[in-house]
């Protein structure tokens, strides 16, 4: 696999009342194929009712690292995306940032520093 893994994580997040979403699912889901080592967002997807809207989020996610923090994804979300789930999407992206540390605590703590190593 070229020396290292890919991951792939999912963060959570209730859906605000009026979303046509909602109708489907009770929470909003952002999943990410992201780079182990370096924490960059090779792929995104959420569950917005429109593929246009699952799209844009993936392009729009793709690239930041997570390793070192949400903050610039997050301002991504602010200020590209205008719609009723912005602060569904901002949690869920919070959750899949814990996701991918406590992955990593869980690793350094069983002794596997390196995973990241095909």
């Amino acid at each position: 696999m070229n020396g290292y893994y890919t991951i792939f994580i999912a963060g959570h997040s209730r859906l605000p009342q009026g979303m046509a979403a909602k109708n489907v699912y009770e929470t909003l889901t952002v999943t990410a194929e992201v780079d182990y080592k370096y924490g960059v967002i090779l792929e995104a997807s959420c569950t917005l009712a429109t593929n246009h809207g699952r799209e844009f989020i993936g392009r729009l996610l793709r690239g930041y690292s997570i390793k070192d923090g949400i903050d610039e994804p997050i301002k991504a979300i602010q200020i590209h995306y205008r719609g009723k789930a912005t602060n569904a999407i901002i949690a869920a992206l919070k959750d899949l940032h814990y996701q991918f540390q406590q992955m990593k605590l869980e690793n350094i703590h069983e002794g596997k520093q390196n995973v990241e190593k095909a």
